[in-house]
This record gives structure tokens, C-alpha cells and sequence, in this order.
């Protein structure tokens, strides 16, 4: 009974006009987002923050629209994967393998269309999920306690590569650059400065949105700078737009199993959305056997990947919100607007604040079906919007990156460190070190060291306390086994090439 009452307050909210509003602005931004090849969610949402701080949006405003364009950016990733054969973003890697074949054999509007709605399937499950799932794992939490949940946040760290990671070294390199930014300030413990230089800039540590737009907005500006526009790439012809309802009859099993598997890796700390579309493909190739064909053009690889990353999307929004410990990369952006609008995700969020959490389930509901109903008819637009050259999305992203971090201290300082970390990113990236975890690094140090104070407080300095309960030992061997696997199954989980002509 609990759960149609929180859920009709949060229709009560999700329905009004204004956040209405808000759901179909973010899910038509955050498609033309994940359209755009390079950008992806992470990247959409970070260079968006700024702007819900600029017009002055109240939390469950705030986290509505950058949900919906995280949602509408994993939909709008499959856009350049099928026309472009170039993914959108990471995890729309794999619906290249069969989705630009079906392209190249004149069915790329039947391939758009089956994308969106095995999309549809694997978000709306999710968001049902997240919806069933997420109270219960609150409960659990409450459990916790300073060992469990140091033992958590390492978790999140060894296993942020996911399982398809390719060096587990740089994404520990990552990790302990992040870990390192975390500490400079002053320390809660001992009340000294650490690592300031005697910069009074920096006292209160380092804004973690400011390092999420320097490592990703003004980043990616750096890399548009350095391609000159060279790589523009040029697609397939769209025609006509059809629905292909055998195609998606034949996959409706496709979709619900992909569904299931992308959001059980979603909920996994730090395997997110790539993981999932991986999985779903390789579960439902196996299915199939040599004789399924993927990889030619068929309606399952797919519907497989699709429903699976979108699902994987859904799931990594339950430990965010229940844990405090995001999913994937996009939901650790998320989380850092959640911590700067004084708002602190766990279990504690469902009962002091459930217009936050069931206003976001809504409408995320609802933003799914604007999402479908969107995707459909406007798909021709969307295309068309890949083709914005550089020369005028660059000056955009960099208006709303300085405009926004500058509206939020009106500190020349930020801007000035925002470029700093753009420099970071751009060489971590050139590097092949991912940003994430730097991130990551930045958001989970702090309480990560609270944690490890804690448990050293009531334990009289004794480490072994970090082990003492059964849950703290589990998370610890699997902190180690996601750490670990990688290395030993990277031949198996190699991520696969992209397709040419």
C-alpha cells in the first residue's frame, strides 16, 4: 500500500506543468546529446549542470531534467551507432555490430525504430525495478555501518572499470588521483589544512563540480580544438521512417531477457551501462548459436543491446540513491548535484526527502514514454543534427561551461581551476586513463575517510575491525574478485571492433 501511495505523490509531482516540462526538455536534449558522437551521458550531463544552478531549480526540478537527459542520452546513442557506425557513447558500442549492416542494407529506419522501442522496454523495466528494488535495499542499509561502508566505496573502486575493462592499473591510477584531490583542504579531523599551498581558494577543498566540467566539458573542447572538425563523418541515408512490428514481435523475449541482465550489471558499483549492453548482447548471441547470424544485421543484436544499456542505466540509479555510491559514470555526475544541492543520497533519502525519490521515479516513467513517442517521428531531425559541425557546437559548450561554474561562487579562482582540470583530463584521456574514477576519487574520498576514521575510532585504532561483520567480508572479497577477474578474463570480455565497410 506504501508503495501506489509515494508513487501517486510522485505523479502528483512528475504531473505538473512545469516539471512536465522540464522531463520533455531533458529527454529532447539528452538525445541529441547522445547522438552526437563523443559527447555520451556522462559528458551531457556534466556540461548541463551548470544550468540548473543558473535558473535557480529546486532539487527535484534539478534531478528530473538531468534524469531525463541522462535517459534521453543513452536512447539518442544509438542515432550515429546505426546511420554513422560511430557509437554515440560507450555503451552504444555494441548495437553497431548489427545495427549499421541493417543500416547499409536500406533498413536504417526499421533498425532507428526497433532501437528505440527495445530502448523503451529496457528503461521502463528498470525504472520498474528501481521502483520495487530501491526501498527494500534502504532498509538493508541501515545495516551498515562505518567497516561496511568503507568496504563499499572500495567496492566501487575496484570494480569501476567494469568487467570490461582494459587496465585495471590506469583505473586504479585514476582512482588514487581522485583519492589524492579529495584530501586537499581541511581535514574534518584534525581541523589543518592539507595540500593547500597557503591558497585560501581551496580551504574548503576542491568543487567537485568544477572538476566534473573541467574533466569532461572543457576537456572534450580540447579535443574539438585538436580534430579541426577532420572527422566528420557521413552516414547512410534516412528516407523513410517505418515500424517494423515483425521485428518486434520476434525480439519481445530479446528485450525482456537483455532487460534483466542490464539491470542486475547496472546495480553492480561501477559497471554501468557498458557492461550491461555487453552482457545482453553476448547472453542472447549464445542463445542464438552459430546460426542467429549477429554481427550481419539482425533484429536481435539489436534489440539485445539496446534493451540492455538502457536497463543498466535505470539499475545504476538504485545504489546511488540508496548507497551513495553511483553505478556507472554518469550517475556519479549525478550524485555530485545531489551533494551540492545539500541533498545526501542513502537510506535516510526515502523517508526525509520521498518527494525527491518518488517525483524522480515518476518521472522517469513518464519520461520514457515522451522519450518513445519522441524518438519515433522526430528521428529525422535528430539525424540531422549530427551534422552540426564543431565550429558551432564548440563556442555553445564553452558558454554554458564558464557561465555556469562562474554563477555558482562568482569566483574568477573556479574558471581558473576548471581550465586546469580540462588540461588534466585532456592529457589522462590522451593517456588512455579514464576520468571516472577520478571523479569518483573526488566525490567518495571524503566519506570514504570519515568511514575509515569512524571504524578506527570505535575500534580503538584496531584494523581488523574492518572485517568484523559478514557483510563487510563480502564486500571486501568482491571488491578483490572485481578487481582481479579483469586480468585474468580480458581475452574473453575484450570489447569488440567496430564493423567497416
Amino acid at each position: 500500500m506504501d508503495l501506489f501511495s509515494n508513487l501517486a505523490m510522485g505523479f502528483a509531482i512528475a504531473l505538473s506543468p512545469y516539471t512536465l516540462m522540464l522531463a520533455i526538455i531533458g529527454c529532447f536534449l539528452g538525445t541529441i546529446i547522445g547522438a552526437l558522437p563523443g559527447l555520451g551521458p556522462s559528458n551531457g550531463v556534466a556540461i548541463l549542470i551548470p544550468v540548473t544552478f543558473t535558473l535557480g531549480l529546486d532539487a527535484t526540478s534539478a534531478l528530473v531534467l538531468m534524469t531525463s537527459v541522462y535517459y534521453g542520452a543513452m536512447y539518442g546513442g544509438r542515432i550515429s551507432s546505426i546511420l554513422l557506425n560511430i557509437p554515440g557513447d560507450e555503451p552504444a558500442l555494441m548495437t553497431t555490430l548489427d545495427g549499421y549492416p541493417m543500416a547499409k542494407a536500406g533498413r536504417a529506419g526499421d533498425a532507428l525504430v526497433l532501437s528505440g522501442v527495445a530502448s523503451f522496454v529496457g528503461a521502463l523495466l528498470a525504472t520498474i525495478g528501481l521502483m520495487l528494488l530501491a526501498p527494500m535495499l534502504a532498509r538493508v542499509a541501515y545495516v551498515f555501518g562505518p567497516s561496511e561502508y568503507f568496504a563499499l566505496y572500495l567496492l566501487a573502486f575496484c570494480t569501476l572499470g567494469g568487467m570490461a575493462s582494459n587496465n585495471q592499473a590506469k583505473a586504479a591510477i585514476a582512482s588514487c588521483i581522485g583519492l589524492g584531490i579529495s584530501t586537499v583542504g581541511i581535514s574534518s579531523g584534525s581541523v589543518m589544512p592539507r595540500f593547500t599551498g597557503g591558497n585560501l581558494h581551496i580551504y574548503d577543498g576542491i568543487d567537485f563540480l568544477v572538476a566534473i566540467v573541467g574533466l569532461f566539458a572543457i576537456a572534450e573542447i580540447f579535443f574539438f580544438i585538436e580534430d579541426h572538425g577532420k572527422n566528420s563523418p557521413v552516414g547512410v541515408d534516412l528516407e523513410k521512417t517505418t515500424v517494423p512490428w515483425k521485428d518486434i514481435w520476434e525480439t519481445k523475449w530479446t528485450m525482456l531477457r537483455s532487460s534483466g541482465v542490464g539491470f542486475v550489471a547496472g546495480i553492480l558499483p561501477g559497471a554501468g551501462a557498458s557492461l550491461g549492453s555487453f552482457l545482453a548482447y553476448m547472453t542472447e548471441k549464445a542463445i542464438a548459436g552459430k546460426d542467429g547470424g549477429f554481427g550481419t544485421g539482425v533484429a536481435k543484436g539489436i534489440a539485445a543491446p539496446e534493451a540492455g544499456n538502457n536497463a543498466a542505466a535505470g539499475g545504476a540509479l538504485v545504489p546511488m540513491l540508496t548507497l551513495g555510491v553511483p553505478g556507472s559514470g554518469t550517475t556519479a555526475v549525478l550524485l555530485a548535484l545531489l551533494m551540492t544541492l545539500n541533498i545526501t543520497p542513502g537510506p535516510t533519502l526515502f523517508t526525509d526527502q520521498p518527494e525527491v525519490v518518488w517525483g524522480l521515479i515518476a518521472s522517469l516513467l513518464i519520461a520514457n514514454i515522451v522519450l518513445l513517442l519522441m524518438n519515433v517521428p522526430m528521428v529525422k531531425i535528430f539525424v540531422k543534427i549530427l551534422m552540426v559541425p564543431p565550429a558551432i557546437l564548440l563556442p555553445g559548450v564553452t558558454m554554458v561551461s564558464f557561465v555556469g561554474i562562474y554563477s555558482l561562487s562568482g569566483s574568477y579562482f573556479d574558471l581558473l581551476l576548471m581550465i586546469g582540470f580540462g588540461v588534466l583530463g585532456y592529457v589522462l584521456r590522451k593517456l588512455d586513463i579514464p576520468t571516472v574514477p577520478v571523479i569518483l576519487g573526488i566525490l567518495l574520498g571524503g566519506n570514504m575517510e570519515d568511514a575509515l576514521r569512524r571504524a578506527m575510532t570505535l575500534s580503538d585504532g584496531e584494523w581488523t575491525y574492518l572485517f568484523s561483520s559478514n557483510i563487510s567480508i563480502g564486500l571486501w572479497v568482491a571488491a578483490i574478485v572485481g578487481f582481479v577477474a579483469p586480468m585474468f578474463l580480458r581475452n574473453v570480455l575484450r570489447k569488440p571492433q567496430r564493423i567497416t565497410d
